[in-house]
């Protein structure tokens, strides 16, 4: 299969990327295309086959369930059934982060392929803020399916080059609008019995959320995932990485590498600094982008400095945790 890269930089491009997107979408089809968090590999939400197609391409186990993009808020109620107790709590958090970075894990109704929730009673569902994602969505007319485009435990991709990089022939399309602006996939959240637990970090904070409703620890390790990005290994390297304390001595040399918090040292064999600014922000865009280009550095261990905890440093720590463990 031939990968093709579709530049939809540019308002004359974008109505001819949609259709061609949407032209394989509607066969069953699958397609890449940029989200605000990380770049996704979609598919039809409502077809098993399609659901089937995404496993494949990306090697994903059958037992890690995918996150579906609503085209709009109608979709919210014919694609999941809100307690009625949860409802004032779920219309909040909807009516302030979306569209946006955060996923609601909540009951799914029947329409929702087993496939697509890995046999859960459950689905998580979100509403993408990013203008190319809203347009195919809003072009295609139902939800999609669309986990991060890269192969499965890998690291996630911000921009259409990584993509092509996971899956060229294993996909028709890309379409590429440039880099993602959060760098880090979206916060997941499911009902708790007092409030909300987390079940992803990102860019939506637990201080966020706790002004809403009480919040629960974020849950690790899974073996069964309730969510994605549950698993200890995931968003990996190929290359051995191991997780430091910010400023830790660490052997350096031209066969190590560096992910640096905000300041670099000398005598690694690669580095790079995730903001010099220290800003978290910063840090979470750079974060996949800086792990990629260590890992193609040729260095045989990359050494990972944790980032202060707190707010959006707690997804860059957890993307930091898994992408280390073995």
């Amino acid at each position: 299969m031939e990968t093709r890269i579709y530049s939809c930089l540019g308002p004359i491009a974008l109505p001819a990327a949609v259709e061609a997107a949407c032209r394989i979408l509607e066969e069953g089809g699958i397609v890449a295309l940029p989200a605000e968090t990380v770049y996704g590999l979609a598919g039809d939400a409502l077809k098993a086959s399609a659901a089937a197609r995404i496993f494949e391409a990306k090697e994903r186990p059958f037992f890690d369930p995918l996150i579906c993009h609503l085209p709009d808020l109608s979709w919210l109620d014919k694609f999941t059934q809100i307690p009625s107790e949860a409802r004032p709590l779920v219309d909040r958090l909807v009516a302030a982060f979306w569209p946006g970075p955060l996923t609601l894990v909540l009951p799914k109704r029947v329409c929702v392929p087993d496939l697509v929730s890995s046999g859960l009673s459950t689905v998580a569902v979100r509403w993408s803020a990013h203008p190319m994602f809203q347009a195919v969505l809003s072009r295609f007319g139902r939800p999609l399916a669309a986990p991060s485009a890269n192969r499965f435990g890998r690291i996630s991709p911000t921009c259409a080059e990584h993509v092509f990089s996971e899956l060229n022939g294993r996909i028709p399309l890309i379409l590429d609008a440039g880099a993602t602006t959060h760098g880090v996939e979206s916060t997941i959240v499911a009902l708790g019995e007092e409030g909300l637990r987390i079940l992803r970090s990102g860019p939506i904070t637990r201080e966020q959320l706790e002004t809403f409703a009480p919040v629960e620890a974020v849950l690790k390790d899974r073996e069964l995932p309730e969510a994605p990005g549950q698993l200890k290994s995931h968003y990996a390297p190929r290359t051995e990485m191991r997780l430091v304390a910010l400023g830790a001595a660490v052997p350096d040399g031209r066969r190590t590498g560096l992910l640096a918090w905000n300041e670099a040292r000398p005598g690694f064999g690669a580095v790079e600094v995730l903001s010099r600014t220290g800003d978290v922000v910063e840090a979470a865009a750079r974060l996949f982008a800086a792990m990629r280009r260590l890992d193609a550095s040729g260095v045989e261990v990359i050494y990972a400095e944790r980032v202060p905890t707190g707010g959006l440093g707690a997804a860059i720590n957890d993307r930091l945790e898994r992408a280390s463990a073995r």
